[in-house]
């Protein structure tokens, strides 16, 4: 080689190997994830934290249709799919094994940062969480001034959204048209319009955070094959799942956050009404039931995706002292080391943690630096029933308690914890609460550092929650779907030709496969099974187009009849027509 172009690789500046730090900020349905994901597969290996479960076993899915299940992984709280060639993983936020090296790595809701409650997580994600070639942050753009301040070095893009989402005003449930989401903000709520959807619409599916990925994806299914034409939910799905959803409805412009009652916020709304559309096609928002009118100001800041700009991210020291439980305390309690930073409300572990060192017995084991992290990794196990009584801080102190002095879990214990919970019969809200229960028992089964047979219970868990889960869908599809209203009333709205329909020798009237009730000469009488007023008015609405075409026969054959002197006298005088 000619001396003029030799080089050393002690020449080249260590920069140009920078792992890429990139932030794609924008509004909904720009095709951020999806860019996200295309980027990761384009790398040898890589990870993505979602900020929901939901959301992570939806996006494995896509990463499994396209990968395969060899060298896809999902990692949440209380799921663990790793098989041994597992390059991609799709995790919840929290979960992230932030201490598997990976080329390519992503955070999803990156505003998220600033969530009083759970933002320091994402907040530590922003600030430590790097791939070795390239990372990526997903979010609103009202994140990006404080993106730039905390890290100068990251290249903001701006996406703009595929679709226009324009403002519809407010409408009834009644007038709300076909492919529409109603949003509202609590179980009772969910459920109250839920059943006002079946009575005048036929039916709905529902969706909620506290579902779990199998029974919110059956619920989706009879909504995205148009077995109903309704979805109502809380706003959960407001954080990127993915329905064809063709208008947003939200029933309500206050919510209570965990802490207090309060207004929604302009971004919060845009978030919810964004999953209106899809693609290149346009959606629609508005207001329904109780809610009021939107104010104009809101409605312009929605419909150009201009919001304010976040003003603190929420933090909470990630560099523990774990020497004893008052240096972890004070550790957790450390102010926030850079302007824009705030510490946030006190998380779940962090309350545990300061109930549990009151008692004498848990400070006398956790006499140990090694000790008093098994501590914290006990107080971490998630609260998902959130009872508001002392019952999660006792199996927290069990766990550890077992942990300290036996060095595992008993597998007895966990067992039957889980068969306790294994029972399909209740109502919504037992089916629901047994669900967060056995998602905190599914977390407990998947730190195989606990147990000695942790797979073994990890399908336990996994058995008990599907059977759980089907029955909660069964339940939730037999009091909110009325199939035959749903069908007729989809028939009515979307033709003006006449319907599919017969009349049998026994007079049984059938529309579009459902038997609505019978006719006896020229009377129609709905079906006996048909008692509220909701359903017998589509019955009869369905009736009066399908016999458009039966009734003008039997005057015919009447007349046919009547000319032809076919006419039999009752003792009364009365004539009757035989047809």
């Amino acid at each position: 080689m000619p001396r003029s172009v030799a080089f050393s690789f002690l020449d080249i500046d260590p920069r140009m190997f920078e792992p890429r730090v990139r932030a794609i900020l924008g509004p909904t349905n720009p095709g951020k994830t999806h860019l996200a994901i295309e980027r990761m597969l384009a790398h040898a290996s890589g990870s993505i934290g979602f900020p929901l479960r939901l959301l992570a076993r939806e996006n494995y899915d896509r990463m499994v249709a396209m990968k395969g299940e060899r060298y896809v992984a999902l990692i949440t709280g209380e799921e663990k799919i790793v098989p041994p060639e597992a390059k991609y993983f799709a995790c919840t936020v929290e979960a992230m094994p932030l201490d598997r090296p990976v080329e390519f790595l992503a955070i999803d809701e990156i505003q998220l940062c600033a969530d009083p409650d759970r933002g320091h997580v994402f907040t530590d994600r922003l600030l430590n969480a790097r791939g070795m070639v390239e990372t990526m942050f997903l979010g609103a753009e009202t994140i990006a001034p404080l993106l730039r301040r905390l890290i100068p070095r990251a290249e903001i893009e701006t996406r703009a959204r595929l679709s226009q989402l324009s403002y519809a005003g407010p409408a009834k449930l009644s007038r709300l048209p076909a492919r529409s989401a109603i949003v509202a903000f609590s179980a009772q709520e969910v459920y109250a319009i839920a059943e006002a959807v079946r009575r005048r619409r036929g039916g709905c599916a529902v969706v909620m955070g506290r579902l779990s990925p199998r029974t919110r994806n059956a619920q989706v299914a009879l909504y995205q094959n148009r077995e109903v034409d309704f979805l109502v939910a809380t706003d959960a799905i407001g954080m990127g799942l993915n329905m064809d959803v063709d208008h947003v409805a939200l029933a309500a412009l206050n919510k209570f956050d965990g802490h207090q009652p309060r207004a929604l916020t302009a971004q919060e709304i845009a978030q919810i009404a964004g999953r209106a559309g899809r693609g290149m096609r346009d959606g629609t928002f508005g207001t329904t039931a109780d809610a009021p009118t939107l104010d104009d100001e809101i409605i312009t800041q929605i419909e150009t995706h201009a919001f304010e700009p976040l003003k603190t991210l929420a933090w909470r020291n990630s560099d523990l002292d774990f020497s004893s439980v008052e240096t972890l305390l004070d550790s957790l309690g450390a102010s926030a080391p850079l302007p824009g930073l705030a510490k946030g409300h006190d998380a779940v572990d962090h309350i545990t943690l300061s109930m549990l060192v009151r008692e004498e017995e848990i400070r006398g084991l956790a006499d140990t630096a090694s000790r008093v992290r098994l501590l914290w990794e006990a107080c971490q196990v998630p609260d998902f029933r959130k009872l508001a009584d002392d019952s999660h801080t006792r199996i927290c102190a069990r766990i550890f308690t077992h942990l300290a002095r036996e060095g595992r879990l008993p597998s007895d214990w966990v067992a039957s914890s889980l068969a306790q919970l294994g029972m399909a019969e209740g109502d919504l809200d037992t089916l629901m609460a047994r669900l967060s229960a056995i998602r905190v028992w599914a977390y407990v089964a998947a730190r195989a550092d606990w147990l000695d047979n942790a797979a073994e219970l990890q399908a336990e868990a996994r058995r008990v929650e599907d059977m759980v889960s089907d029955a909660l869908h069964e339940s939730l599809t037999a009091r909110f779907v009325d199939r035959r209203a749903a069908h007729l009333i989809r028939a009515l709205d979307e033709s003006d030709e006449e319907l599919l329909s017969a009349v049998t020798r026994r007079g049984e009237v059938v529309v579009e496969g459902h038997p609505v009730g019978h006719v006896k000469g020229f009377l129609f009488e709905p079906d006996g099974a048909t008692v509220k007023e909701e359903e017998r008015r589509v019955v009869l609405r369905a009736a009066r187009r399908a016999l458009g075409a039966e009734i003008p026969r039997r005057v015919s054959m009447l007349e046919a009849q009547y000319a032809g002197g076919a006419w039999r006298y009752r003792g009364s005088g009365e004539a009757e027509a035989r047809f």
